[in-house]
């Protein structure tokens, strides 16, 4: 059986990632992209929907746990260590960033003292682990071949099996083999082998001068940097799009139906991703990105979805795939994404705060950019009144979702500002009045009075976390009693025990306003708005005791979910989640302002300075988030 989602670490080259586990098993692997089929899903089943374990051999029937694991430095390179009772094992993990080779996964085995016997099992299963591919030996190499693909084992030991090519060897301290396993269409000719040393370096040498760029030198460093290395790792370097996480299916209520596809691009999350990258000093992303994002919707800009393939694929079907049990019993196991087809109103809004802050950064303006904004805004004129399926991708029956219409405000007000500042055109006068016309309905319509607090719809009486984004849009100022009453009644209302928030009331067996049975766990980066959102309002000491609750949730090299479970202690959800992690930047960047934050030895930087700086000309409004 699988771990816990907290047991796993992530490795990856750009373009696709898998997840190991802390007993050495790669439970979870797409090959040749983020969203292909799994040769190794384990993950959402057994042992026999694929695998690959290396570990110290052992006489019980399950691996062994390491000792301890950690990332080398500020890289994706992941070191596991076990002590045994005679000698000490590591392992190093990596996969070589791609440029045009195929995907590997380079695994360098080496005993650092002692003496100890060592195994070695690889078993693919191909087509998400449907398929038992053909495995044999040739010129000192393993292939295992299913249909269209092949997968190639190159070791200097031998490996047996006719289902499966296992390995047993013990290593003296000072000793290291290396395993290296390269996935490539079957009819292709054979992979050349590499040199795994080389590739170790080259990988360090990769991500050290990536990170090189950061900007960010306030407190919180780490945590920062390991969610930057995150979201840099979740972004599909071939076209410059963010998946939102490299699985799918790993339940928001375990043993429960919550469980979706997470592999394709959500222009929200990728934007606001871009934007903690942009703030941080990764312009060239952002500029990738709004090359993408143009190839997406490419002459089609009127029906703009909510997501798409890494590759701008607007077809995501959702299947189901019956043959995997899923993960900790489930189900569905889904693939593709139903929710594609959604009217979610407040992408407009985040499309337009990337671009913004584009030009805000010194990204060179681009017509085809401000031809976008001028589609987009027309979208917004023509669709702002409607209901829709809101942020959270409820499969109940469309609302006026008040976040939705904060965030059509803010495509609204980005324009004019980009307008003003003489980075865009438009009729800036016909949109200054939707500006106005917007924010007077959401003040009249989603405000209640009686408990002076914004609610999740029009005429409804729940809370939703995403109103937090009142304030971080700008859309009233932090001292305005309405954001003050906004805040401490979500605080109040959507907060469990732990003091982390539900993204909104969930109804137990019953359907709710989601459309779904059963609950979910604490949605972390609403959990990270909040700490936000307290600082901004005069609650910085509140703001940072929550930060650092939440940062005690990491898992043991800096990894999140999208959810914790209070009740099960544990995280939930698709992992690792790049929404958790932009959360986890954008409040330690706010935090980072306030004279509360803890000694560091250097100054916020300018991604801190940043977030208040404005667009010659432009009004002073904050940037969202």
């Amino acid at each position: 059986m699988a771990g816990r989602i907290e047991d796993y670490a992530l490795i990856g080259d750009l373009q696709t990632a898998a997840l190991v586990s802390r007993d050495g098993t790669v439970a979870w692997m797409c090959l040749p992209r983020f969203d292909s089929g799994a040769p190794f899903a384990e993950l959402l089943g057994t042992e026999d929907h694929g695998f690959w374990h290396i570990g110290p051999a052992t006489t019980t029937a399950s691996p062994t746990a390491a000792n301890r694991r950690r990332y080398r430095g500020e890289s994706l390179i992941l070191e596991t260590e076990w002590d045994t009772p005679t000698g000490t094992l590591r392992i190093t993990d990596h996969m070589p960033p791609r440029t045009d080779g195929p995907p590997r996964l380079v695994r360098i085995v080496e005993a650092v003292h002692g003496t100890v016997p060592v195994t070695s099992t690889l078993r693919p299963r191909f087509n998400y682990g449907q398929t038992v591919p053909w495995t044999r030996y040739t010129n000192h190499r393993t292939v295992c071949i299913a249909g269209p693909e092949a997968l190639w084992l190159d070791s200097p030991l031998p490996a047996h099996g006719t289902k499966q090519a296992h390995s047993e060897f013990t290593l003296t301290a000072g000793e290291q083999v290396f395993f290296t396993l390269t996935w490539q269409p079957s009819h292709a000719p054979a992979p050349h082998i590499v040199a795994a040393d080389e590739s170790l370096e080259a990988t360090e040498r990769f991500w050290t001068d990536w990170v090189a760029q950061c900007t960010y030198r306030g407190p919180f460093r780490d945590a920062v940097v390991r969610s930057l290395i995150t979201l840099k790792a979740l972004t599909y370097a071939p076209t410059g799009g963010i998946v939102a996480a490299p699985t799918t299916s790993l339940p928001e209520d375990i043993g429960g139906v919550r469980n979706w596809d997470y592999r394709y691009v959500w222009l929200r999350d990728a934007a606001l991703g871009m934007s903690a990258l942009l703030r941080t000093g990764f312009h060239e992303e952002a500029r990738a990105w709004r090359e993408w994002l143009l190839r997406a919707i490419a002459g089609d800009p009127e029906n703009l979805q909510i997501m798409y393939g890494v590759a701008g694929e607007r077809d995501l079907k959702e299947a189901e795939l019956h043959w995997l049990p899923g993960y900790e019993a489930s189900l569905p196991v889904r693939i593709g994404n139903g929710a594609a087809q959604q009217l979610q109103l407040d992408v407009y809004g985040e499309v337009a705060e990337v671009l913004f802050l584009s030009a805000q950064f010194g990204l060179a303006p681009d017509k085809d950019s401000s031809r976008l904004l001028g589609h987009l805004m027309h979208h917004v004129e023509t669709h702002w009144t409607e209901p829709d399926e809101g942020i959270w991708e409820i499969r109940g029956p469309r609302r006026h979702f008040v976040h939705s219409k904060v965030m059509a405000w803010a495509a609204v007000d980005r324009a004019v500002r980009l307008i003003e500042a003489g980075h865009a055109h438009g009729p800036v006068d016909r949109w200054r009045r939707l500006r106005t016309t917007i924010h007077e309905d959401v003040c009249a319509k989603g405000f209640d009075h009686a408990r002076n607090t914004f609610t999740q719809s029009y005429g409804s009486a729940e809370l939703d976390a995403a109103l937090l984004m009142i304030l971080q849009t700008g859309f009233l100022p932090p001292d305005d009693k309405r954001v003050i009453g906004t805040v401490e009644a979500i605080q109040r209302e959507l907060s469990t025990a732990d003091g982390f928030l539900l993204r909104y009331p969930t109804s137990g067996a019953r359907t709710g306003v989601d459309g779904l049975p059963g609950d979910e766990g604490e949605f972390l980066v609403c959990s990270f708005w909040l700490a936000d959102a307290l600082a901004k309002i005069g609650r910085a000491d509140e703001a940072f005791e929550l930060f650092e609750k939440l940062l005690a949730l990491r898992n043991d090299v800096g990894l999140l979910a999208e959810e914790w479970d209070s009740g099960l202690r544990r995280q939930v959800g698709n992992f690792p989640q790049a929404l958790s992690h932009i959360g986890l930047s954008d409040a330690a960047l706010t935090l980072s302002l306030y004279p509360q934050a803890p000694a560091r030895q250097e100054p916020a930087g300018r991604c801190a300075a940043a977030r208040t700086g404005q667009l010659e000309g432009a009004q002073p409004k904050g940037a969202l988030l």
